[in-house]
């Protein structure tokens, strides 16, 4: 498993995202309430560059004029056809069918590094 340095953790506070690209592969790494996410910067519907897309909650609603947000920052938006994806497990939110790749994140000490492989290694 080759590692690749991100950053350091204080570079990716809560709230926020690192686009990196490994292997030719675009991958956003994003810092959710402390835990970290990765997926790939990859919308599947026509290709578009999903984590330039805008971090948002996901809206509920029980009826008309009645709205709510949930998971806030957990939904990426695609920037060209608004299509919406889980940071976390990559689905997308109106069809779990379709996805972008997720990877594997885990935290250690104090860097931040991404695996070269299908699965990224967030070093913390």
């Amino acid at each position: 498993m080759t590692k690749h340095l991100v950053g350091k953790a204080d570079d990716l506070p809560p709230g926020s995202k690192h686009i990196i690209t490994i292997g030719g592969r675009s991958i956003g790494v994003y810092n959710i309430h402390g835990a970290y996410y990765a997926l790939r910067n990859l919308c599947p519907h026509q290709g578009a560059a999903l984590c330039s897309g805008h971090t948002t909650a996901f809206v509920t609603s029980s009826g008309p004029g009645d709205f709510s947000y949930e998971c806030e920052g957990e939904i990426v938006r695609c920037p060209w056809h608004q299509w919406e994806f889980d940071i976390k497990t990559g689905q997308m939110v109106v069809d779990p069918k379709m996805r972008t790749m997720t990877y594997d994140v885990s935290v250690e000490k104090y860097d931040v590094s991404v695996d070269e492989e299908d699965r990224v290694f967030v070093h913390i």
